[in-house]
C-alpha cells in the first residue's frame, strides 16, 4: 500500500472519531480508538512505539516513543490541547529524521474542526500523485 493511501485512511478514520467523540478527551483515549479503527481496516498498527538511536557515539534505549507507527510507513504524532504550537510539528520531524521516515502526521483532537488540527509533515517525500489527483497537473514546459 501506497504511503498516500496509508495516510487517506489515517485521516478519514480520524475524522470520523473526531465526529463521534468529539474534543476534549485525553489523548491516550484517542490514541487507543484511531489504533483500534486502523487495525480493523486491515493497516498493521504499533502503540507507544520504542525507539532506540545513537547520537556521536551515545546509545539512547528508548530514547523516545511514537504515539503511533502505521504500516512501518506513517508515523503519527497524537494531541488533544486547543491549539498546536509550532514545536509539535519540529518534534515529528525529527522522529521522522531519526527513522529515516518520509511521512507523518499530527493530529490534534483538542480542535472545534478537526480538520485544523490535522498537519502532514514530509522529510525528503515525493508524493505518488494518485491519477485523480493528475488531472489539474500542466504537463507544459
Amino acid at each position: 500500500m501506497e504511503i498516500d493511501d496509508v495516510t487517506g485512511i489515517i485521516i478519514d478514520t480520524a475524522l470520523g472519531i473526531h465526529k463521534g467523540l468529539g474534543p476534549g478527551l485525553l489523548e491516550s483515549v484517542y490514541e487507543m480508538v484511531l489504533a483500534n479503527k486502523l487495525e480493523h481496516r486491515g493497516l498493521t498498527v504499533y502503540r507507544q512505539y520504542p525507539v532506540d538511536f545513537e547520537y556521536e557515539g551515545i546509545s539512547f534505549k528508548e530514547g523516545f516513543r511514537l504515539d503511533l507507527l502505521i504500516e512501518n510507513k506513517v508515523i503519527i504524532e497524537l494531541k488533544s490541547v486547543e491549539k498546536l504550537a509550532p514545536v509539535h510539528g519540529k518534534q515529528l520531524l525529527t522522529y521522522m529524521r531519526l527513522l529515516k521516515l518520509e511521512v507523518g502526521l499530527l493530529i490534534n483532537f483538542g480542535e472545534a474542526f478537526i480538520k485544523n488540527g490535522i498537519k502532514r509533515v514530509v522529510n525528503n517525500y515525493t508524493p505518488s500523485a494518485p491519477p485523480r489527483l493528475r488531472v489539474n497537473q500542466n504537463d507544459e514546459k
